[in-house]
């Protein structure tokens, strides 16, 4: 594949050796699946390779934080998800400031969250479980993949626009969570589009979904936006690098990036993970985060969540 050009002097010979995407998480999980295939793409495109690094800790603030004290230079980016990009800010204390320390390069997929009962559950609509859970505010729970998780997060912003109370029941990680729901332990659970293969297989029940707009692949099940207008805040994955990183190389990667986001071998995978490939970059994704950091701080203060 032609290496992608930049005729920018100011380039100078970048990138002259491998560039390092740090996923903040341990590997394995969506988040990591989506770095990697961006690392393949951008190999085959770039005159460097580029690798993953895995720096997991305090809900990845240790990776984010790396990368927001790397040198400036186009070598180091940070590949991370909405909620716990913009969310762990507003519970807890980081070690830098994502508006001021980091530069959005590009949003490079969405995705949504998919509210879900056990297949077997009697509960056959959203408008059903809303009237039971008020009918009986102590009994009903949701699995979370621990405090300050999307599912947690999610579930919160669902809480406060429908005016129910629900439990939140939080494991050790997404898989265990989803592994109590189907076993019926727990009520129900948010969770990303991923579940199709679950909802298909007639293992999950989908009541809604946190959209604005239909997702063609759950047909029929209303969105948040339809029931609760305003509602709807969308999941995303993106690359930042250290905010002094030079314009011409964040404009060059950017660039890059959205290439390979839009070939049609990463597009397709992108949908088989239950992702939207997004082409958002630099100022627009930039507004995103701005946005997104207002919206889920928000929604973390006024129903008082703390992190683990």
């Amino acid at each position: 594949m032609a290496h992608v050009g930049c005729a920018n002097a100011q380039l100078g010979n970048f990138p002259s050796r491998p560039i390092k995407i740090i996923v903040p998480f341990v590997p394995g999980g969506t988040l990591d699946s989506v770095a990697r295939l961006l690392a393949k793409h951008l190999t085959e495109s770039l005159p460097q390779a580029v690798i993953v690094d895995n720096k997991g800790g305090g809900g990845g603030i240790v990776g984010v934080d790396y990368v927001a004290k790397s040198a400036p230079d186009g070598y180091t980016l940070v590949f991370n998800a909405a909620t716990p990009m913009v969310t762990v800010v507003s519970l807890q204390k980081t070690p830098y400031d994502v508006s001021k320390d980091l530069a959005a390069l590009n949003q490079v997929a969405t995705f949504d969250y998919i509210l879900a009962v056990n297949a077997k559950s009697p509960i056959r609509s959203i408008e059903e479980f809303i009237q039971l859970v008020k009918k009986d505010p102590n009994h009903f729970n949701y699995a979370s993949a621990g405090n300050g998780s999307g599912q947690h997060l999610y579930m919160e912003l669902a809480k406060s626009a429908a005016g129910i109370q629900l439990q939140n029941i939080p494991f050790k990680g997404n898989g265990p969570a989803m592994q109590s729901l189907l076993a019926s332990e727990v009520d129900c659970m948010f969770d990303t589009s991923a579940i199709l293969p679950l909802v298909q297989s007639h293992r999950l029940r989908a009541l809604m979904t946190s959209s604005a707009k239909p997702l063609p692949a759950f047909p029929g099940v209303p969105t948040i936006e339809s029931l609760f207008p305003g509602s709807s805040i969308q999941g995303w994955n993106g690359a930042f690098v250290p905010a002094a990183t030079p314009k011409e190389i964040q404009l060059y990667l950017s660039d890059a990036i959205r290439k390979a986001v839009m070939s049609p071998d990463m597009s397709s995978k992108l949908k088989d993970l239950g992702m939207e490939p997004s082409s958002i970059a630099m100022d627009a994704f930039s507004e995103i985060v701005k946005r997104d950091l207002e919206r889920w701080g928000k929604i973390i203060r006024d129903n008082n969540i703390k992190a683990d």
